[in-house]
């Protein structure tokens, strides 16, 4: 694959045991004829109708059946390849999708017939849930399965915290909420709310998020709510210092797909947006922590959907930046690589981390992020492939 790097086996020095990393993510089509069947990866099992796919896929038709991700995956493989040689670390990158090409059990065969053996892995997916931990690690677990089938020799990969409190993927995104800020009109810069959004995920999901003991009950939702809260709040509080204004904020969430009688996490951005306007706030900066990149859902749900809202509501928007290959999250997916390494070799790690609720754990207990049937998942105190 030409997205891919092949060199021979490495894995010494400071990274140790490690021998390449592997860029995990979500996956998306490259064009209008991949739309449904890419769609039809994402909903496998859920007996969509393929008609009512191709309603939803008009959200991609609308930017010529082309999601970002990939794009932008590209891009941050780029941006580590030249920190990890800027650094002198001898670490392949590789990159595997969940739903579309390149493929992970694809990625994961090409790795070990290139001679990889210990993968260290970094899932596009900054805080604790199902969707955007465990399943990744049941991915990993299901492509190790295809391998063991082929008799291939199969690898130990070992997922990356949790960074969503690493301060180079923090702070990117405290200078993204300063510059919108700028781009609003000044008279209304000051008194400008801010709103924090996320992927909407069913409460029942958010409630068991994290690990066992992080679990809560009353819909208070878990580890999911908790880490957006903490990251909310740091950044919130950097731009109030940068400003010299408290802004108001409140997280808020978007991209809601369930069906309607299944509780999902609210308030919804277009909702809050009308909240907002109604309780004469004079504007609004969308500022969406819970994604690395702007892909599809934030381009539509944001950028298209909610900006028409406020455009509709005459209240003045605008949308902060993800971190996308900012030179600051490669530095920080480094550190993270090294902590685990050093930790992997029984020696001290530095962990960075700001907020409240410390850095996040190494390896997924049982019951973390629990599915609604269990399957096996790699990466885990409970992997089979360990």
């Amino acid at each position: 694959m030409s997205d891919q790097l092949s060199t021979p086996a490495s894995g010494a020095g400071p990274v140790r045991p490690y021998d390449a990393l592997l860029l995990l993510s979500f996956g998306g089509p490259e064009g209008p004829d991949d739309v449904v069947p890419f769609l039809e990866n994402v909903t496998r099992g859920r007996g969509i109708p393929r008609e009512r796919l191709k309603e939803v896929g008009q959200h991609y038709f609308g930017f010529g059946g082309v999601s970002p991700i990939n794009a932008q995956n590209r891009e941050l493989l780029d941006a580590l390849r030249k920190d990890f040689a800027d650094h002198g670390l001898d670490l392949p990158v590789y990159w595997g999708n969940r739903n579309w090409a390149p493929y992970l059990t694809d990625t994961l065969r090409e790795m070990v017939q290139d001679g990889r053996r210990r993968i260290a892995v970094l899932a596009t997916s900054a805080y604790a849930s199902y969707s955007g931990c465990r399943q990744y690690r049941e991915n990993l677990a299901d492509a190790l399965a295809t391998l063991a089938e082929e008799g291939l020799e199969l690898p130990r990969v070992d997922k990356l915290r949790h960074y969503f409190n690493h301060p180079g993927f923090v702070e990117p995104m405290i200078d993204g909420v300063v510059e919108s800020l700028t781009a609003l009109p000044e008279e209304v810069r000051a008194g400008a709310h801010l709103a924090f959004t996320t992927h909407s995920i069913p409460t029942a999901a958010a409630d068991t998020s994290g690990p066992v003991e992080e679990h809560t009950t009353g819909g208070a939702g878990g580890a999911y709510v908790k880490q957006h809260l903490d990251v909310a709040q740091v950044i919130a509080d950097e731009v109030a210092v940068r400003t010299g204004v408290a802004h108001p904020w409140q997280l808020v969430y978007q991209s809601r797909s369930g069906a309607p009688h299944v509780p999902w996490l609210e308030p919804d951005i277009c909702d809050h947006l009308e909240a907002l306007h109604g309780a004469g706030a004079p504007a609004v900066v969308m500022v969406p922590i819970g994604f690395v990149s702007d892909h599809m859902e934030v381009m539509y749900d944001l950028d298209t959907e909610a900006t028409a809202k406020a455009a509709e509501l005459g209240l003045p928007v605008a949308r902060s930046a993800t971190v996308g290959a900012d030179p600051r999250f490669a530095e920080a997916v480094r550190e993270l690589v090294l902590e685990r390494a050093a930790v992997e070799r029984g020696e001290p790690a530095e962990r960075c981390w700001v907020g409240m609720l410390g850095a996040s754990h190494d390896l997924c207990a049982v019951g973390c992020c629990p599915a609604r049937a269990p399957r096996p998942a790699a990466a885990g105190v409970d992997s089979p492939y360990a």
